[in-house]
């Protein structure tokens, strides 16, 4: 079978998925810690690939940047290749000054003011969790590697420039610690097809301090969260 956006067969894909928004980091977690890598997906340069790690199928696919672009692949590989769990990897950037780069954040809850869940399923809150199953999982991993996360709410924005600051009242009333642009919509599918989805960050840069990582680093560098994500595929 094939949809639009993905040349995959059914079994091309694994039940548990981790999806970072750059398909080139897709591809570096493929070709860095996967064993046996197999490319099932070229459409759109938007590269899937599954493999083993430790043992246990693992895929790995990029998302693209943005709600209508996660909700595409998340939703296909949901109800089309009967994927249970998907745990997002990415990069946000801090909105508080204790949020250094490069630490490592778990989104417990999603602000957004994205109408993207009401258009999708008339859900009209704004804000939305994760799946208790991985998140419990990911808490349960972090500890053993002794690794330190931060939990805490997500800003979801549909905007990367913005004119004005009027959508910081949300951020400022859901205590948001970072800003990203894809979990929001990403839980809203879960939520509809009784699916599992988590969001791991890593902070690539500050609102703050407005210190920033380099583009290199964003595609390769993040190894810290990508070896929790792993660790946690492989225990669903």
């Amino acid at each position: 079978m094939s949809t639009p956006h993905n040349n995959a067969k059914l079994e091309d894909i694994a039940k548990t998925v981790l999806m970072p928004g750059d398909p080139l980091r897709a591809k570096y977690i493929a070709e860095t810690y996967l064993e046996n890598p197999v490319c099932f997906n070229t459409v759109r340069n938007m590269f899937g690939y599954t493999g083993t790690y430790k043992g246990v199928r693992v895929t790995v696919m990029g998302s693209g940047m943005g709600m209508p672009s996660i909700g595409i692949y998340s939703y296909e590989l949901f109800k089309f290749y009967n994927v249970e769990n998907i745990i997002r990897i990415g990069s946000a950037g801090a909105y508080k000054e204790n949020v250094k780069l490069f630490d490592v954040i778990v989104c417990d809850k999603a602000y957004s003011e994205s109408n993207y869940a009401y258009v999708f399923n008339l859900y009209d809150k704004h804000t939305i969790e994760p799946s208790k199953l991985i998140n419990s999982k990911i808490k349960e991993v972090s500890e053993d590697l002794n690794m330190p996360v931060k939990f805490g709410c997500v800003h979801s924005s549909d905007v990367f420039y913005h004119e004005n600051s009027s959508f910081m009242e949300g951020v400022k009333e859901n205590d948001c610690v970072c800003v990203e642009m894809e979990s929001y919509a990403l839980f809203a599918n879960a939520k509809a097809l009784n699916k599992n989805a988590a969001c791991i960050l890593t902070i690539s840069d500050s609102l703050v301090t407005h210190q920033e990582t380099t583009a290199e680093e964003r595609q390769t560098s993040f190894n810290e969260m990508m070896k929790l994500a792993l660790e946690t595929a492989i225990r669903l």
